[in-house]
C-alpha cells in the first residue's frame, strides 16, 4: 500500500497505519484523509488482515484537521461548501472505522488534538504514551467539534467530565486520561508500539468472525433498546454457532491445543 501522507506495513494478521505528516503534527488535509479512509477500506476487504494499529510519526498522534494548509478552507467558500468540505475533511474517518468489522487498536505516541482526539477515540482501544496529551481544542479557536468528540467522548468519560473538556479546551496528561477512562493503559514511550502488537496479535489470534459480529453488536448496542438488541443478537449468535470457527474452537479445547481459526 503506497501513499504520500501515511504509511502502512503489514506484519501477518496486523497492518500498522502511521500518520506520517509530522511537519505538520500529523494534521490532516483532504489528501491524509483520503488516504486514511482508502487504507481502512483496504483493510476491511483483506480477509488475511484482522487488527489495525493507527498510531503518528514524530511527536505527535494528530494535530486534527489541517485548516492552515493553503486552500484547504477559506471565507470565499459558501456554508454548503465548508459543510461538504468538512464532512469529506473529517467526518469520514470516524464512520470508517466504525464500520471496520475489524479491531481498531490506537497507539497514542503524543499530543492527540482537536479530529486528532477523536480520531483515538473513535478507534476501539487506545493505548498512550506517558508523553501523551489529550485536548479538544475547538472552543479556543471559536469551532465546532464537529468531527465525533460530542459522541465519543461522553461515552467514554461520562457527559460531565466530556462538557468540561469540550467547554473550557483543557490539555490533560496520558495519566490522567487513564484516570477518567479515556484511555484503557498508559506505558512508557519506547513500550508504547511493542504493546500494542503485542494486545493486535492477542486480538488476531480470537475468532475473527465473531470478534467482527461482537463489534457490530457493541456500537449497535449504543442507539438500540434491549429487546431490539437481543432480537439482532440471537441471528449473530445463529452464525458463530453455525460457523467452523466454533467447531474449531471445541475440537481445540477437546485437544488441548491453540485453536486455528479461519473466520468461517
Amino acid at each position: 500500500m503506497a501513499y504520500e501522507t501515511i504509511d502502512v506495513v503489514v506484519d501477518g494478521p496486523i497492518a500498522t497505519l502511521t500518520l506520517n505528516r509530522p511537519e505538520r503534527l500529523n494534521a490532516f488535509d483532504l489528501r491524509m484523509s483520503d488516504e486514511i479512509v482508502d487504507a481502512i477500506g483496504r483493510v476491511q476487504s483483506d480477509a488475511g488482515l484482522r487488527v489495525l494499529i493507527i498510531t503518528g510519526a514524530g511527536r505527535a498522534f494528530c494535530a486534527g484537521g489541517d485548516v492552515r494548509t493553503p486552500g484547504e478552507i477559506g471565507a470565499e467558500r459558501t456554508p454548503m461548501e465548508a459543510r461538504d468540505w468538512l464532512k469529506r475533511l473529517g467526518q469520514r474517518l470516524p464512520l470508517a472505522l466504525q464500520q471496520l468489522e475489524k479491531p481498531v487498536i490506537a497507539a497514542i505516541n503524543g499530543v492527540a488534538a482537536g479530529g486528532g482526539l477523536d480520531l483515538a477515540c473513535a478507534c476501539d482501544l487506545r493505548i498512550a504514551s506517558e508523553t501523551a496529551t489529550f485536548i479538544s481544542v475547538f472552543a479556543r479557536i471559536g469551532l465546532f467539534p464537529g468531527t465525533g468528540g460530542c459522541w465519543f467522548l461522553p461515552r467514554l468519560v461520562g457527559i460531565e467530565r466530556a462538557c468540561e473538556l469540550i467547554w473550557t479546551g483543557e490539555s490533560i496528561g496520558a495519566h490522567e486520561a487513564l484516570r477518567i477512562g479515556l484511555v484503557g493503559r498508559v506505558v512508557p514511550p519506547e513500550q508504547l508500539l511493542p504493546t500494542a502488537r503485542e494486545l493486535a496479535a492477542r486480538l488476531a489470534r480470537a475468532a475473527p468472525l465473531a470478534v467482527r459480529l461482537a463489534k457490530n453488536a457493541i456500537y449497535r448496542g449504543l442507539q438500540q433498546d434491549l429487546a431490539t438488541h437481543l432480537d439482532w443478537a440471537a441471528t449473530a449468535e445463529t452464525i458463530t454457532l453455525t460457523s467452523e470457527d466454533h467447531r474449531e474452537g471445541l475440537a481445540a479445547q477437546r485437544e488441548k491445543r491453540p485453536p486455528l481459526f479461519r473466520g468461517r
